[in-house]
């Protein structure tokens, strides 16, 4: 079977696990949001406990790396391997071929946590290459050249990786911050665009009642715009300018997300979490600004697009795909979830809003919303393991 184009015959696939890249890759993500966090939360709380990583890697350090390139990109991976094949017509990676870049991810996984970094580094870059090419060769064949916007934010996570590894292999110093904030501003970014895309149409076709959503293209494409311009200046240091593009962001974001507000998605967890999860992503931006002009932390942004954002957004999206994809109705998740994404919704408003109001307790809040994070994927396994493993219910493919 060629690695890059698998074999359209579905007929040898055994193992409905490898069928489509959502199934194995929201299984690993979901199960590897609990393990990482609880090794995060267990360094947090014990800092005297020495774990194989430290070698290289201060504890937050490696939680961030996880985060972003182990947690995310796994759930992107699951969420593009199923979209590619839907926006195109053709095959992705499933059977052997969805295995091995599986089995990338996974040995990148262990290899970065018990501290043999080369390794890491070579699986890490394994797997996102492989990835990148993946789909892009359905892109390619389907001459979807709009969707070359997507792949380019992937490749920039590629060389932000490289950067990454690059300074903890002592080539590049500054290659780990560089590494870790460029990977979360650039998922941010892919996160924004595809949600653009996606929302509306969710909101539209998930309410009870009739609603049509209006979108600005100046809107949309100053979005576009400025985030690159905030992208630039964050990275390089222009506090002054990343503030106000900060700023604009966070005001032309709240326009957009008012516009798409309808008092009948609140009936709807699958909805309302996907919302709140851009809202949280908009107060990053508020909160950016706000830490050059009024000093508040820089780490309460961060955790706005990481936990809420990132967070939300992709257990969220998890919970739809699974559903529409293993042939359930995506309007009625598993009841449990409600709960999920509320315990996930109040650890994030622990996490980057409460410490603004009393930064006193400032260690029991981040230690709330670990747990709180373990938890609400806690539920997600449980309901959704049992899905991803078992074959589709209307009999068909996927």
């Amino acid at each position: 079977m060629p690695l890059i184009m698998p074999n359209d015959d579905h007929h040898n696939i055994k193992f409905p696990v490898f069928n489509l890249g959502f199934r194995i890759f929201f299984l690993l993500a979901g199960i590897y949001a609990i393990f990482s966090m609880l090794i995060w939360m267990i360094a947090f709380t014990y800092p005297e406990i020495s774990f194989p990583f430290h070698t290289h890697l201060m504890s937050y350090q490696w939680h961030a790396h996880e985060m972003l390139y182990g947690y995310s990109l796994a759930v992107i991976a699951g969420f593009l391997l199923t979209a590619v094949k839907n926006w195109t017509g053709i095959a992705t990676l499933h059977g052997i071929c969805l295995m091995l870049l599986a089995l990338f991810w996974l040995l990148a996984r262990i290899a970065f946590f018990i501290g043999y970094m080369p390794i890491a580094a070579i699986f890490d870059i394994l797997f996102s290459g492989y990835f990148i090419l993946a789909i892009s060769v359905p892109i390619i064949k389907a001459k979807q050249w709009m969707q070359f916007a997507i792949i380019t934010k992937l490749i920039l996570l590629l060389i932000a990786h490289l950067a990454f590894y690059a300074s903890i292999l002592g080539y590049f110093k500054a290659g780990v911050f560089l590494g870790t904030y460029a990977g979360l501003l650039l998922i941010i970014g892919l996160v924004m665009m595809i949600s653009r895309r996606v929302v509306p149409f969710f909101i539209e076709r998930g309410l009870d009642t009739p609603i049509s959503i209006n979108n600005f293209k100046i809107i949309d494409g100053s979005i576009l715009l400025l985030f690159l311009f905030f992208f630039i200046t964050e990275l390089f240091q222009y506090a002054a300018f990343s503030a106000y593009l900060a700023s604009i962001l966070f005001i032309l974001n709240a326009i957009r997300l008012i516009k798409w507000h309808t008092l009948a998605l609140w009936k709807k967890p699958l909805l309302w979490s996907l919302y709140l999860a851009l809202w949280s992503i908009c107060l990053g931006f508020l909160l950016s600004a706000s830490h050059y002009f009024f000093n508040t932390s820089q780490f309460l942004a961060y955790h706005a697009f990481a936990y809420g954002g990132i967070g939300l957004m992709t257990i969220s999206m998890m919970s739809r795909v699974a559903l529409g994809h293993t042939g359930r109705e995506v309007h009625h998740p598993p009841k449990a979830m409600r709960s999920a994404f509320i315990l996930l919704t109040i650890g994030a408003i622990i996490r980057f809003i409460i410490p603004l109001l009393t930064a006193s307790y400032y260690s029991i809040w981040i230690v709330s919303s670990q747990i709180l994070w373990i938890i609400a994927f806690s539920i997600f396994c449980y309901q959704y393991i049992p899905m991803l493993i078992q074959a589709r219910v209307d009999g068909q493919f996927g």
